[in-house]
């Protein structure tokens, strides 16, 4: 079904755009001999245009050393938005010849100088750095400039700033990964960061240089979480960032736009005039975040839809019993990028029955949505070890591996993850072997959520089981005070011998970096977030937790954010019927006094 279900994937309006042949028209003029490709946008939707295509013009190029690690999907779609082609990184001689390099580091500090060492391009890239060219790192593209990492034991890097790289310390409430939006704080006027201070720009990491006499001539910029951090350094032409441009909404594709000298598009132009706009709440620390979730599927037939059940059911009630159906995944996924999400969730709540890698059209989603979308896209759904029907092997990272080159940000793992946390409880040894595992070990915790579904079980008194139980907010049906929440697998259909307390620490233990925590009894209600299930959870774990399920007004939100330690919060049936705003709720939590990222 792959070609014909494609096509009906996508919306044909963009994010970017501004005009359909009239803005291509616009490009013609502005670039001269670039080629411009490209369906007509719908009226005056912003969104991306084309895709650019040069006529051997070396101006027109950025070269990009992806070196395999993590999604650079979105950075390639940025780095055409600003009317570029992309030169890619094949031999050390690529390096040596570039004009202008970007590098995207994605995953573990470990894997990455593997690559660069055993590909021999470790000593072209510095030879490239001291030599003053214009050169952008991002995230690990800063932190393998530092002399060494404690990631994985000691390794060195490219010892090009002094100072290691070191793992946040998870201490007086610090939830480490450090993900979300957080402020960032000049050192001194940049060119490449004017419009920066006072703004959020999307982190995801758990390992950090800090500030050193050492290397205070190469620090331009600093973040806090726990402390200070380097968040940008800079030397001469040299710039690197431990934050992601191209997740940074408007803001972070603007730092690109000056990177690249302004840009070459017309839609380098919009972004750097829906940057310059004021900010009316300057960022000051980790804001809480705002998370669009969209649950995928095939409907009857056969097409991919958005859909939201009600406990779990997405079927409409009657006789029919059809899939419900609340829009197109690429379009929903660019409307809440506009509208201000700060992430993206694609959940496949049924693909990859019998063959993971075959679902085109899901991984055809994540490519199209990653060039409307420039805030951080997570999917869930089949990430497992598999054996097709002609007997050939994929593992869990080669499934994973698919997953962010399509363009995914984070994956999530579900009842893989149960699996291997019960087998983790009883035995106490991490094999290695699982899920979890491998994709942390070869693309950092941060890339990892861990998708749980609870459902709650009532009990008089916690001693009547061995699980973590809560005292509830509110009696159950038969007075019962006390209850613990019991795990489930297959979409909720099959209880497991684990509870969500326990479930959250081995996973944590296996190598999760979040924990997206959902609730089957709220599920579809609107009766607001099951807050004693994430406090039991919050309170298991350092690593951020996302609550979800049971959102139905902007009160609700605050609530679970006020009563709770929850890092952000994912609503869905009440986004896509436009029942409430992501604006009105992100309003609602400034009201309230909550730190939040605001476009």
């Amino acid at each position: 079904m792959a070609a014909a279900k494609c096509a009906e994937i996508a919306c044909s309006g963009s994010l970017w755009c501004n005009g359909g042949a009239d803005s291509a028209a616009l490009h013609r003029r502005e670039l001269g001999s670039v080629r411009i490709s490209g369906s007509r946008c719908r009226g005056h939707n912003l969104g991306l245009v084309t895709a650019l295509a040069a006529e051997d013009i070396s101006d027109n190029e950025v070269t990009l050393l992806d070196y395999g690690g993590g999604n650079v999907q979105s950075i390639r779609n940025a780095i055409k938005l600003m009317g570029f082609n992309i030169k890619n990184v094949h031999s050390p001689k690529d390096i040596e010849s570039a004009k202008r390099l970007i590098f995207p580091g994605v995953g573990a500090f470990a894997a990455a100088m593997d690559v660069l060492e055993s590909r021999g391009m470790a000593d072209p890239l510095k030879d490239y750095i001291r030599q003053d060219r214009p050169f952008l790192g991002i995230c690990l593209g800063l932190q393998l400039l530092f002399d060494f990492s404690e990631e994985h034991g000691h390794v060195e890097g490219l010892g090009l700033i002094p100072g290691a790289v070191s793992r946040f310390e998870a201490t007086n409430g610090l939830r480490v990964p450090h993900i979300g939006w957080n402020g960032v704080k000049l050192r001194y006027p940049s060119d490449l960061l004017e419009g920066v201070n006072g703004r959020h720009v999307y982190f995801v990491h758990s390992y950090r240089a800090v500030p050193s006499e050492a290397n205070n001539d190469w620090v331009l910029a600093t973040s806090n979480y726990g402390g200070e951090f380097v968040a940008a350094v800079k030397k001469g032409n040299v710039h690197a960032v431990q934050f992601h441009p191209e997740k940074s909404g408007v803001v972070g594709l603007d730092i690109l736009r000056r990177f690249l000298d302004g840009g070459r598009s017309s839609d380098a132009e919009r972004v750097a005039h829906l940057a310059s706009q004021h900010n009316s709440h300057p960022a000051s620390s980790l804001a809480k975040r705002v998370i669009a979730c969209l649950d995928v599927r095939s409907n009857d037939a056969g097409d991919l839809v958005v859909t939201k059940g009600d406990q779990y059911d997405v079927r409409e009630a009657g006789d029919g019993r059809e899939v419900r159906n609340l829009g197109k995944p690429v379009e929903l996924a660019g409307q809440y990028f506009k509208d201000g999400a700060d992430e993206v969730t694609f959940l496949n709540i049924t693909g990859f029955r019998d063959f993971p890698l075959g679902d085109m059209p899901m991984l055809e989603v994540l490519r199209r949505a990653s060039k409307e979308v420039f805030v951080p896209l997570t999917v869930g759904g089949g990430i497992r070890d598999f054996t097709d029907s002609a007997g050939r092997f994929y593992s869990s990272l080669e499934v994973a591996s698919e997953y962010f080159r399509s363009g995914a940000d984070k994956i999530s793992i579900g009842s893989d993850a149960v699996y291997a946390a019960e087998e983790y409880l009883k035995t106490k040894v991490k094999t290695g072997n699982t899920s979890l595992e491998q994709i942390s070990y070869v693309y950092g915790n941060q890339a990892v959520v861990v998708s749980i579904d609870p459902r709650r079980v009532y009990v008089k008194s916690p001693s009547e089981v061995s699980h973590k139980t809560v005292k509830c907010s509110k009696p159950g049906p038969n007075g019962e005070e006390y209850a613990w929440y019991q795990c489930t697998v297959n979409g909720g259909r099959e209880g497991r011998p684990i509870g969500a307390y326990e479930l959250a620490q081995a996973v944590e233990a296996l190598g999760a970096g979040e924990i997206l925590l959902n609730c089957i009894d709220c599920d579809g209600q609107g009766q607001g977030f099951d807050t004693d299930l994430v406090e039991l959870v919050s309170e298991a774990v350092t690593i951020p937790v996302i609550a979800s399920s049971g959102a139905g007004a902007v009160e609700h939100f605050s609530e679970v954010f006020n009563k709770t330690g929850a890092s952000a919060a994912l609503a869905a049936g009440i986004f896509h019927r436009k029942e409430i705003s992501i604006a009105s709720v992100k309003e609602h939590l400034v009201e309230s006094g909550m730190e939040m990222r605001l476009v």
